[in-house]
């Protein structure tokens, strides 16, 4: 009997090898990043979105950021004490959960808050967003859709038909309310109708400094932002 050539071993040694030696370059890598920069932020995003990012990138070209693959950022940084590459980076580590990313740059920290704070962009919102107003589409044509979209817009839940080749909402329709968590077919429908609800932002959560090795905590309260200095950090760590 033949041999299948789907019954071939493959060995997965290379495939780790290669995996261990991108992490090993970015490690690498984020330690030349400490060594060569006088700051280093963690930037939290809110409503991630790829093309958002591209453009914090394009005008950070002078400093260098990464995002993903928060354990091998911890790991280059040091997760405590004793395996911290320098003095308190084990604290920027402990801040390295969700959508966050690392800002390395010798730009102030007043530069660095000033430029975020006024880099907001409103975008389409996604499945499990909340609904940040209501919308209701009123009875009648809706001439900006081509008649062979009826079906989508009908499956989608919207009281629709074809009068005349054109799409014709039969009554009015709530899509959300303000508060709701919006699921995949209202998510849809607000994109369709051009209603942006997600505002993508990024605020910085801490700080460290390569000079003085001085780690600092940014706290968002109320709306203020309020420093929580290393002293205080040190009372968590115990």
């Amino acid at each position: 009997m033949p041999k299948s050539k789907r019954d071939k071993k493959v060995s997965l040694t290379k495939t780790t090898k290669k995996g261990l030696e991108v992490k090993q370059n970015l490690i690498e890598e984020l330690r030349k990043c400490v060594d060569t920069y006088k700051y280093l932020f963690i930037l939290s995003v809110e409503n991630m979105r790829n093309n958002k990012l591209k453009d914090v990138r394009n005008a950070w070209k002078h400093s260098r950021i990464f995002f993903g693959k928060n354990k091998v950022m911890m790991v280059a940084l040091g997760r405590g004490p004793t395996d911290e590459y320098k003095d308190n980076l084990h604290k920027i580590s402990k801040c390295l959960r969700g959508d966050v990313g690392l800002l390395f740059t010798n730009r102030t920290r007043e530069e660095v808050n000033e430029w975020f704070d006024q880099f907001k962009e409103m975008d389409f919102a996604r499945a499990g967003n909340k609904a940040t107003f209501t919308v209701t589409l009123d009875e009648g044509p809706l001439e900006q859709f081509p008649h062979s979209m009826e079906p989508q817009l009908r499956q989608l839940g919207l009281p629709t038909t074809l009068k005349k080749g054109v799409i014709t909402l039969l009554s009015d329709y709530e899509v959300c309310k303000e508060g709701d968590v919006l699921t995949p077919e209202q998510a849809r429908i607000l994109k369709l109708f051009g209603y942006e609800m997600a505002e993508f932002n990024v605020s910085i959560k801490c700080m460290w400094s390569s000079e003085s090795g001085e780690f600092l905590q940014l706290v968002e309260k109320s709306g203020k932002k309020e420093e929580t200095d290393e002293e205080e950090m040190e009372d968590e760590d115990n």
